[in-house]
């Protein structure tokens, strides 16, 4: 153990057992999974990407580029977890990522002896040739080599959630910054939202030992996140990382709901995504420490400085016991400081500054130089060079590098606005940020703990009083961005893809001497921090190289997410079946007694087939419904079909607009198919119109098109003629539609409705009827889609089930049966009836043989792209049905269809099949589809192929209406 005897946060009074790579550990309540493995000892926790170089823990926040583990197992598997942001769960199971068999002996090691070959562009030049490679061997070795962790391929067991929030001031980061500007808007009564990532408020407060206002840092933050919580007007969200920002002063944050818990609680979500608008977001988000560019700095044991005072300060865990610090800027020293203070030899303080000697020695001997490289598979000892050339090693096993600070503004990108470089801060600032948003403390480049207070007192002051805010002149002294000389192909600028000085001189050298292009030759910046460490670095390099301030070179924009977003936080509930609402239908419950199978269509639950004793499979259940229907009597739900009424004066000049054939002649009492366009000529919708009275009528259209249907009709109303005396309402869930089909349908309805007289003369085919059953309204439709004697009953939503259990009472004598989708398809494709698949949206009236219902004597939406020639070209592909020459074969839907004797390529395709069904009528297989001047075809055999599952058959064109062609059934 390398834990500290006493200090940190962290609960000793509750150890946590955990596991990593198998072999058990043992933390603390209060650690993080990087400062539990540091306390344990662990140096190695991964491979890098492309060399598989050994890494070690490097940072301690969301930045980690090296410490990418993956948590747990099985379905709950969450690869690339940042070891420094996860909290320490009982029980936690980790693992190392991109190693094999294990992180400190990796077979693929061996990839560093080809560094030389892997350099920038090393994908670039070697997989353009031979171009017959690309899918068969190169695609595929690409495809198998990227990314880090894996994906358990299971579904996710877990639930997330989504919340809105609204706010006067939303204040990312709970610093010092951030807390001071949380309490004074509270004070000043505004509406405030405070988001930290961290299980704690307090920031760096955690991290260092100073004082604020008179008293340690750690309990000013816990005082002022005591008064924070008790104020109504302040929601506090920890454990939330803010990921991006967009238009409307909108902000996206994720919120790690149970993770930190061993055992969730029943119902609780793992992530929660909040969708959180504000009049201003302040944002306290700090700076992030940048590295230096030495040849080694990458080993296992050499840490950001910063990261050294978290772990050694918040959780006492001690990451070395004889250590160097690496120091660019005046924060190093207080690293040092706080190593010495833990009982950590400090060997050297190395410092490249000209004033490094005026700064206080008494914490450990300060060396003018820098550190030029390290040895040993983890840290041994370093080299440093002195300014007259000389070099000497020193044994350290730790080495704390402080190459400056990066304040993190990325979040301005987000929305376009391009960061400035400062020379006083040497450092990308947003002097001038988007409407709304404000950066303050270190995001500002006010590093100091009392600069940090004043800014947010001064900032929330300003927005609360409405005025803009006077931003000081910068105070504090940042660093240069130090790089080294030469090319080292050791010295690594982004830490998790391998990209070395020596790839940006070669970039350089190549002509990609833009940032945008680096970033994409090189991969700089392209891991999962998003080059918030190296980025800077790399482009100050890039800088030198072409002889220019790096002001003059710039940097890159930043992109949402801020930091890596789990999927399912965003889709939160709605995934499997919670994707879309479930609907039921009106009969759901008797169906599920009946023994329903159901689908989904559309939106709904529909009875697919219904399973009885003796059924060998669906198929079998659907043949004995279909048949059922075509000789005694079955009943369907077909509630699903939409239901639109239309109701007002001009409702007849509405529903000619939009049906391509006539509908003003249609007399009350009566239904009439009727048929959409599109704009573009094509068929939208099919359905039936019913007029009930003068001036109301009500429409159906297919399940799929219900929503689309009735948008259309508004649109048309509001926009197209809103001088209409028209209304149109969607009435589909308001009304349970029972089909009744069959040579006994008839016998059924009369014992249902004594009252009414159903016999061919009074209630002929397509005839239409009010009237009332069970005390409430009922209407009567005598239509067919099975082609059988048949009609279909309305009756209000909530009767549906009893008007079904009624019919099957009534029925049982006359062989009434249920009949699902699958029975309904066979009865409609043996009666070549349109549906789905053949109502593509590349069809038209006349494609179906409708073309005859098409009226000529009045406009209508789509009638004039309709005439375009092609649309009426005599070669277009129409409606035929197919059948096997082969009784016994079996037809594939979605074959094509060629002349005999040709080859099976594009070039010979005339058509394809829409719909296959097995035909108890028939008893064959038949089918539907599209044939290139198929009216002409009829009789002629034809070649049906699969080239996907490698089948051919011969068949025979026929008419698509296989049974009773002259429709005597249905009008019987």
């Amino acid at each position: 153990m390398t834990r500290a005897p006493h200090g940190g946060l962290v609960d000793r009074a509750r150890p946590i057992a955990f596991s990593f790579d198998g072999r058990p550990m043992q933390g603390y309540s209060g650690d993080t999974l990087a400062s539990a493995l540091i306390a344990n000892g662990v140096k190695i926790v991964g491979r890098s990407f492309k060399y598989h170089r050994p890494r070690g823990i490097l940072t301690d926040g969301a930045d980690e580029p090296n410490a990418l583990l993956t948590l747990h197992r099985g379905a709950r598997a969450l690869p690339n977890s940042k070891a420094p942001v996860v909290e320490l769960v009982d029980g936690m199971e980790a693992f190392s990522q991109n190693c094999w068999p294990s992180p400190r002996f990796d077979l693929m090691a061996i990839n560093g002896l080809f560094s030389p070959i892997f350099v920038a562009g090393f994908y670039y030049k070697t997989f353009m040739w031979p171009a017959a490679f690309w899918e068969r061997i190169y695609e595929p070795l690409i495809r198998r080599a990227a990314g880090l962790g894996k994906l358990s391929d299971q579904p996710d067991p877990d639930t997330y959630d989504r919340s809105h929030a609204f706010a006067d001031l939303l204040v990312i980061g709970a610093g010092v910054a951030g807390l001071t500007a949380a309490l004074e808007a509270a004070r000043m009564g505004q509406r405030v939202i405070l988001v930290e990532q961290d299980a704690e408020l307090g920031g760096r407060l955690l991290s260092e030992r100073g004082d604020v206002g008179g008293k340690p840092g750690v309990a000013w933050a816990k005082d002022a996140t005591a008064e924070l919580a008790g104020l109504s007007n302040v929601t506090m969200l920890n454990r939330t990382s803010l990921f991006g920002a967009y238009d409307g002063r909108s902000y996206g944050a994720v919120e790690r709901v149970s993770e930190h818990l061993s055992q969730a609680v029943s119902g609780m979500p793992r992530q929660r995504y909040w969708k959180i608008v504000a009049d201003h977001a302040v944002f306290a988000t700090g700076a992030t420490e940048r590295p230096i560019a030495f040849a080694g700095n990458d080993r296992p044991g050499v840490m950001m400085a910063s990261a050294v005072q978290t772990y050694v300060n918040r959780y006492a865990a001690l990451p070395g016991q004889r250590a160097a610090v690496f120091a660019q800027c005046d924060s190093a020293y207080a690293t040092a400081a706080d190593l010495v203070a833990a009982g950590v030899e400090v060997v050297a303080i190395v410092d490249p500054r000209p004033d490094a000697g005026q700064v206080e020695r008494s914490i450990a001997p300060i060396i003018r130089g820098e550190v030029v490289r390290t040895h040993g598979k983890c840290l041994k000892a370093m080299t440093v060079r002195r300014p007259d050339g000389s070099t000497h090693k020193l044994k350290v096993d730790l080495l704390a590098v402080a190459g400056g600070w990066n304040p993190n503004i990325g979040f301005a990108s987000h929305l376009g606005q391009r960061p400035t470089w400062s020379d006083q801060l040497q450092a990308f600032v947003q002097d001038a940020p988007p409407e709304g948003m404000h950066f303050i403390g270190a995001a500002a480049g006010r590093n100091s703990v009392d600069a940090a207070m004043i800014d947010a007192r001064a900032a929330v002051a300003a927005l609360c009083r409405g005025v803009g805010i006077a931003r000081a002149t910068h105070t504090d002294r940042l660093a240069a961005p130090l790089v080294v000389s030469g090319s080292d192909k050791k010295a690594f600028v982004d830490f998790q893809h391998d990209v070395t000085v020596s790839d940006v001189v070669l970039a350089q050298q190549e002509g990609y001497a833009s940032v945008e292009h680096l970033k994409r030759y090189t991969t700089l910046g392209m891991a999962t921090d998003q080059g918030k460490i190296g980025q800077v670095l790399g482009h100050a390099l890039l800088a030198r190289l072409r002889g220019k301030d790096i002001s003059a070179v710039g940097t890159i924009a930043a992109r949402p997410p801020h930091t890596p977003v789990a999927i399912g936080a965003l889709a939160g509930i709605h995934r499997g079946e919670h994707l879309k609402p479930t609907r039921l239908t009106p009969t759901h419950d008797w169906a599920v007694s009946q023994g329903a199978s159901f689908i989904n269509a559309g939106l709904w639950k529909r009875a697919q087939w219904y399973t009885r004793p003796g059924d060998a499979d669906w198929l079998a259940s659907a043949v004995r419904e279909a048949k059922a229907v075509r000789s005694a009597v079955g009943i369907c739900d077909v509630s699903t079909l939409g239901k639109i009424e239309i109701a007002g004066s001009d409702a007849t000049l509405l529903l000619e607009r939009l049906y391509c054939n006539a509908m003003a002649s249609l007399a009350v009492g009566k239904v009439r198919y009727g048929v959409m366009l599109r704009e573009d000529g094509f068929v939208f919708d099919d359905g039936t119109v019913a007029r009930i009275s003068a001036d109301r009528y009500v429409i159906s259209t297919t399940t799929a098109n219900a929503i689309a249907v009735m948008r259309h009709i508004d649109y048309a109303l509001q926009v197209i003629w809103p001088d209409l005396d028209a209304q149109a309402c969607s009435i589909t869930e308001n009304w349970a539609q029972v089909a009744v089909a069959g040579p006994n349908s008839r016998t059924l309805l009369q014992r249902l409705l004594p009252d009414i007289d159903l016999c061919n003369e009074a209630f002929p085919f397509m005839g239409a009827l009010e009237g009332r059953w069970a005390g409430a309204p009922m209407r009567l439709f005598r239509i067919s889609f099975s082609g059988e004697l048949a009609y279909e009953i309305a009756v209000p939503a909530g009767l549906g089930d009893a008007l079904t259990r009624r019919l099957m009472d009534l029925g049982r004598d006359l062989g009434c049966t249920p009949y699902g989708l699958e029975a309904l398809g066979i009865l409609r494709i043996e009666k070549g009836h349109a549906a789905g698949g053949e109502l593509n949206g590349q069809i038209t009236a006349g494609d179906l043989g409708l073309g005859r219902i098409v009226s000529k004597k009045k406009d209508f939406i789509g009638r004039a792209l309709a005439e375009r020639a092609a649309l009426l070209d005599p070669d277009r592909q129409v409606l035929v049905g197919l059948a096997p020459l082969d009784p016994a074969a079996r037809v594939t839907g979605g074959s094509h269809i060629l002349p005999r004797g040709v080859p099976v390529t594009a070039a010979h395709d005339d058509g394809h099949v829409t719909s296959v069904a097995f035909s108890p009528t028939l008893n064959r297989w038949i089918a539907l589809g599209f044939l290139a001047r198929g009216a002409e075809r009829i009789g002629e055999v034809v070649n049906v192929a699969s080239p996907v599952r490698g089948t051919s058959m011969d068949m025979i064109v026929s008419s698509a209406i296989f049974v009773d062609p002259e429709g005597e059934r249905l009008r019987g």
